[in-house]
């Protein structure tokens, strides 16, 4: 079992760890590219802010179950965010804007650390995760319309290669294989879960301090 992660020390050795392995900020690549493409449709830009709560004990994850209502993945879970508006900035504009609009977390109390490559869903979104850290004991403020709940699971637990499992999905004759990572009773999985295991990926290309402590643990 891993161990809880007490006192600044240890926060700023995962602040530190979290910003050598990812990208600077930018605007989406998708609005970098003017090549012209083919008669396939370009996929739709979108940014999610990763959530990492800090301040008491070991460090978790926000993450929010999507209402049932909406037309998108209703009920599923995933972190907040959504597409590009022309008046974002960079990913990071895009992540905090729909971050304040889903969960109520001011943008200036998210330290943004930089972000990850790119994922495209099956539904046709080009979305980059941008990581940040929030301060635990938020006084979180939900949007009713489109998120039903949120709850924190511990970073340790989703990053623990043994809590994946690989599944598979039908999609227009082809098998296609997809993460699934179960926190009790709620199901993670899709671009939520694959945007977990490329965290870990990268940690682990780099042999990142921060994890190897944790594994020692």
């Amino acid at each position: 079992m891993t161990a809880a992660i007490p006192g600044v020390p240890a926060q700023a050795a995962l602040e530190a760890t979290l910003r050598a392995i990812a990208d600077p900020i930018g605007p989406h690549p998708l609005l970098l590219d003017d090549t012209p493409g083919d008669d396939q449709p370009r996929p739709t830009a979108a940014a999610v802010l990763v959530p990492i709560v800090i301040g008491h004990g070991e460090p978790e994850v926000l993450l929010t179950v999507r209402h049932s209502a909406l037309r998108s993945h209703p009920g599923q879970i995933s972190f907040p965010g959504g597409r590009v508006d022309p008046v974002d900035t960079d990913v990071a504009s895009t992540a905090l804007r729909e971050t304040y609009e889903e969960v109520g977390i001011e943008p200036g109390d998210i330290r943004v650390l930089g972000s990850l490559a790119p994922y495209l869903t099956g539904t046709g979104y080009s979305v980059v995760p941008v990581l940040g850290l929030v301060p635990a004991g938020y006084p979180y403020r939900l949007a009713d319309d489109e998120v039903a709940e949120i709850f924190h699971a511990p970073l340790s637990f989703l990053l623990d290669e043994q809590r994946w499992e690989v599944r598979e999905y039908e999609y227009e004759g082809r098998r296609r294989p997809y993460f699934e990572i179960w926190f009790g009773r709620y199901r993670i999985w899709g671009a939520t879960a694959q945007m977990i295991v490329s965290l870990q990926e990268r940690l682990s290309r780099r042999q990142a301090p921060w994890l190897s402590a944790q594994r020692g643990s």
